[in-house]
């Protein structure tokens, strides 16, 4: 067996690097051209230039980071009007969000915040009766989305992680306002009063949120009571399904952080 010493390696290294073939070089420094190949590969190794290397892409996989803001908006989008899937057809699982066209703003703010969250991923709408489904594929949806399960929502355990929950308490309007977006609204309410002895009526603003599931709305409600907005759960018959801000202050609050849907 020949051993070859550094500087041969060295100099075959940079002439490979120049852009000389490994033929070339083989022949040029007597070097086997198996020899050649290894080196140029565990070049490439530590430079990580390997062919078809994996770009890290994954906050919980590969530890990148990740747009806590954009995250939390999306997580709570998911958890209203979001499901991942996977088509046999596909290699990869799809997160898909599902928005009524009436609100084309929110569809464009969706769309942005799944390209901030999946920068390296394409996102596409889907065009259906009424709305669009927003929608981006990526092999770690579930490692961001571990929510995910089967079944409806309402009838599984529904609970965030400690990293999920950090984050939702760094920016807890912008999951609030995912929630609202998905599953909630900005109403007008009204009601009569009596008012120098005539009854007369008396309109003012509502937020509501709706949603089956006693774990997304309580988590929610929680949310809300950590930024400084009093909720009341309004039951219809004897489902207990809404959550109601219709204080003042709280609805200022909401308006000046969530505002009607657009």
């Amino acid at each position: 067996m020949i051993f070859h010493g550094t500087e041969v390696r060295q100099a075959a290294l940079a002439l490979l690097r120049s852009g000389m073939n490994g033929a070339e070089v083989s022949r040029r420094l007597n070097v086997p051209r198996g020899t050649v190949s290894y080196w140029l590969h565990m070049d490439r190794s530590k430079r990580g230039e390997c062919p078809g290397v994996r770009s890290a892409t994954c906050h919980r996989c590969d530890d990148v980071d990740l747009d806590g803001t954009a995250y939390a908006y999306l997580l709570g989008l998911y958890l209203g009007d979001g499901h991942v899937s996977q088509c046999a057809q596909h290699r990869v699982p799809n997160l898909m969000i599902t928005l009524d066209d009436s609100w084309p703003g929110i569809q464009d703010e969706a769309e942005a915040a799944m390209r901030r969250v999946f920068p390296a991923n394409a996102t596409c709408r889907v065009r259906k009766p009424g709305c669009h489904n927003i929608k981006v594929y990526s092999k770690h949806l579930v490692c961001l989305f571990p929510q995910h399960g089967p079944g409806k929502k309402h009838e599984r355990s529904i609970t965030l992680e400690a990293w999920q929950q950090r984050l939702v308490d760094v920016s807890p309007w912008a999951f609030v306002r995912g929630l609202i977006h998905s599953d909630g609204c900005r109403i007008t309410n009204w009601t009569t009063r009596l008012v120098g002895g005539e009854r007369k009526r008396y309109e003012y603003p509502r937020y509501l949120f709706t949603n089956k599931s006693d774990d997304i709305r309580k988590l929610f409600g929680d949310t809300l009571t950590a930024v400084g907005v009093e909720w009341t759960t309004l039951a219809r018959g004897s489902d207990p399904f809404n959550i109601s801000v219709a204080r003042r202050a709280s609805v200022a609050l909401m308006d000046a952080h969530v505002g009607p849907k657009y």
